[in-house]
């Protein structure tokens, strides 16, 4: 079945929340484990039901965010899906208190119940309301985003098609660009500042409500972290300022001189060659077309999912009005779909996303069959690896996209790699920063951001852009406001990956195999164990992010990339 024949209906919620009841106390009052079982099963797929008609919705929203009709669905998961949660923490609570439980935690898996121990710990009816403004409140800040019209050389553009013209090799068109496109966010900024300081009282309150100290603990059990803490997360952020920030700072330099620029200003950073950064060669259709032959040759399993994806129209991939900022995967359990939405605008970031979310999409694709909605997916930080890491199993086919471009692309791609990893603990020791600190002003969170930016990404030079030297960069990263604490996850992923890059170079049958081992596990552990059954080594280990960065500094110190 075609995605766009996929029906979609709202649940009815009164006669929903009564079945759902109704089976609960079934569940509760059974008294052997085969009939527990069996209305754990019904229970299960009411629940997939639910999360299906849910994600549907959301897709289908954000390609057109102008549809009325989903519009209005999305308001009604947006205000029902605390409802819902509620639901589905009764049922949490029910298996963790089962007679039976140990043969529950045979049959399904243990890490089951530490889900949801750790969801018990996130919700009480009390924050109902308060999870709705959570809700609305993200909602917003995505509807001011997708109705950006930034009006640059007599015509308009969104976030995304702009970025096009803030990689152009006149400086003056990149700098009139990112110029313009920061005028938006500086002019909104009034409404972002309002909204995220509204979304962290309101977590904090959640907070209190629920016994925590402050959001931080909460945040981390919203995120499913049963293995690991703050303190260890705090430490890998200092690995990364000792042996990543120098290596991501001589690459800053290296780009300056390839320009032949005094200084690097922050319009330039997006630009990294001379002779323009590297592009796909061809088309939208073409992109698609090389991408089905790339995932036919890279392995029997990923020519099925991509035949699949292709035949069905899982995807939706080119920038248009209307539509929602970035990329992501999503997936619809009842079709045991996964779909791929992007924002194509001509850069090589259409391949970066296409292979990103389509790591995604093989995993879910290749754990579709758990039969489980916790299992679906792993935690976030599992979840990137799947995806940083198929970005690298997929550099033998670059040539395919970028023809003579090809070494350009994959030095700009792993030297943005490196350069990520400062940036992405950046943005997750800013949200320690801020809910620890739940009532500083909006300008004081804006201080804030600034002093990190300089501790962690010290080549910045933001010239007389006022906005961003008060530190308001922070407001274009979507996650702070939607997921809080989504982000360090990037990071400890991307040494993941770069351990799987490191791996497949030495032996490529060995590498993948462990690769698809850990697709098909899906969420069916935690992090740490998943790291450890695909033969990685824990990004928390001392010695980490010394040795896998390593071997990437000599790579890239390899190159001469001052023929690009």
């Amino acid at each position: 079945m075609k995605f766009q024949d996929f029906p979609y209906q709202r649940p009815e919620l009164d006669s929903f929340v009564k079945k759902f009841e109704s089976l609960l106390e079934g569940f509760e009052n059974a008294d052997s484990l085969d009939a527990q079982n069996g209305f754990f099963e019904k229970i299960n797929e009411m629940r997939e039901d639910f999360s299906s008609m849910n994600n549907l919705c959301r897709i289908r929203h954000s390609i057109d965010t102008r549809d009325e009709f989903y519009e209005k669905e999305n308001t009604f998961f947006d205000e029902n899906s605390p409802t819902y949660e509620a639901l589905n923490n009764r049922f949490y609570q029910l298996i963790l208190n089962s007679k039976f439980r140990k043969s529950l935690e045979e049959k399904w898996g243990s890490q089951l119940f530490v889900i949801a121990d750790l969801s018990l710990k996130t919700f009480q009816p009390t924050i109902l309301e308060d999870l709705q403004k959570e809700n609305k409140l993200v909602s917003d800040y995505n509807k001011i985003k997708a109705k950006a019209e930034i009006e640059f050389d007599e015509k308009k553009y969104n976030l995304s098609s702009i970025i096009p013209l803030e990689t152009s090799k006149d400086r003056a068109t990149r700098k009139a660009a990112a110029e313009a496109k920061w005028a938006f966010y500086e002019g909104n900024s009034e409404d972002f500042e309002q909204i995220y300081d509204n979304q962290v009282k309101v977590r904090h309150e959640i907070a209190q409500k629920l016994g925590y100290k402050n959001f931080i603990e909460l945040g981390y059990a919203r995120m499913l972290r049963s293995d690991y803490n703050a303190e260890m997360v705090a430490n890998f952020r200092q690995q990364i300022l000792e042996h990543v920030v120098p290596i991501a700072t001589k690459l800053y330099e290296r780009q300056k001189s390839r320009l032949g620029l005094e200084k690097l200003k922050y319009y330039d950073t997006g630009f990294r060659f001379a002779s323009g950064n590297p592009k796909p060669q061809g088309s939208p259709d073409w992109i698609l077309n090389h991408a089905s032959k790339m995932y036919s040759d890279l392995s029997d399993e990923t020519k099925e999912f991509f035949d699949f994806m292709r035949d069905n129209e899982l995807m939706d991939l080119v920038n248009k009005e209307g539509k929602s900022t970035g990329g992501y995967c999503s997936f619809i359990g009842k079709y045991k779909a996964p779909y791929i939405f992007s924002n194509f605008n001509g850069t090589s970031g259409d391949i970066d996303v296409l292979t990103h979310e389509a790591g995604h999409a093989f995993q879910v694709y290749s754990s579709r069959n758990i039969g489980l909605d916790e299992y679906n997916w792993p935690t976030y930080e599992a979840c990137e690896i799947h995806s940083m890491s198929m970005e690298f199993f997929t550099y033998p086919w670059m040539e395919l996209f970028f023809e003579h471009e090809t070494d350009k692309y994959k030095f700009a791609h792993l030297a943005g790699a490196i350069k990520f990893l400062p940036y992405g603990v950046a943005v997750d020791e800013f949200q320690h920063f801020v809910y620890e600190n739940p009532n500083v002003t909006p300008k004081e969170r804006n201080e804030a951001w600034r002093n990190i930016e300089k501790k962690y990404l010290p080549h910045i030079d933001y010239g007389d852009n006022l906005f961003l030297e008060n530190g308001g960069f922070w407001q274009k990263q979507s996650h702070i406001f939607s997921s809080p604490f989504y982000y360090i996850d990037y990071t400890l992923a991307q040494v993941c990956a770069f351990q799987f890059w490191k791996k497949d170079q030495e032996n490529h049958t060995s590498a993948w195999s462990d690769y698809v081992k850990l697709c098909q596990a899906g969420g069916s552990q935690s992090f740490l164990n998943l790291v450890n059954l695909a033969n990685l080594m824990s990004p928390f280990q001392d010695e980490c992010v010394q040795s896998v960065v390593g071997t990437i500094k000599s790579w890239l110190d390899s190159v001469d990339d001052s023929k690009f």
